[in-house]
């Protein structure tokens, strides 16, 4: 009995490759709950005690939202940059795998950060691998979203968009990393600036 063939060619590379970044930035962002433990409380269980342990935990809880949202908002990008692509390019293996690495790591970044809540030097780290994570992100867009990859039926306009995107989420992280350096305890909340940065970007480069 003969084997079935293999799918090969472009889409077949594409695919393998979106699946296993799927898969990456799953695990990543299931990953980010288990730091958040279980808190020890000892005998008499009152209410006032249940309390406290949880109330301890809100950095963990902060960190686990902004992550969350962070590693969410990259991989919509990351899929709206592959569905441009039409056409496997060997370029994309290096950078893609250096933007999963970078996002496989923010589990520990997050954790790091929770448990030292509001500290330059933890802080400071969270805001420049964010700034790491999107340097890494910008390259790969660029290259889904321009000759030869990209599918001939991607608008300009489009494109333009995708890149602005990931444009803004670097210039949000870089905004938050001086931030944390000036007020640490403001860093990840300066990653607010994202949306700001990406219509001032759609002001300056309007798509047409």
């Amino acid at each position: 009995m003969k084997d079935k063939p293999h799918a090969e060619g472009p889409a077949h590379g594409l695919e393998r490759m979106a699946f296993f970044s799927d898969a990456v930035f799953a695990i990543a962002i299931t990953l980010l709950v288990i730091e958040i433990h279980v808190p020890h409380i000892t005998a008499p269980y009152t209410d006032a005690a249940f309390l406290e342990a949880l109330n301890k935990l809100i950095p963990n809880f902060i960190g686990f939202f902004v992550s969350f949202f962070a590693i969410g908002a990259f991989w919509a990008g990351h899929h709206r940059a592959f569905d441009c692509a039409r056409q496997w390019s060997p370029v994309l293996f290096a950078p893609n795998l250096l933007l999963l690495s970078t996002i496989a790591a923010m589990p520990f970044f997050t954790a790091f950060t929770a448990e030292y809540f509001g500290h330059r030097v933890p802080t400071a780290f969270y805001c420049g691998w964010m700034v790491l994570i999107s340097i890494f992100n910008i390259i790969v867009q660029r290259i889904l979203t321009a000759p030869p990859v990209v599918g001939e039926h991607v608008s300009e306009q489009h494109r333009r968009m995708i890149r602005q995107r990931g444009l803004a989420a670097f210039l949000g992280s870089v905004t938050a990393f001086v931030v944390s350096l000036v007020v640490p305890f403001l860093g990840q909340v300066a990653l607010i600036s994202i949306p700001f940065w990406r219509q001032l970007l759609m002001r300056i480069s309007p798509a047409r």
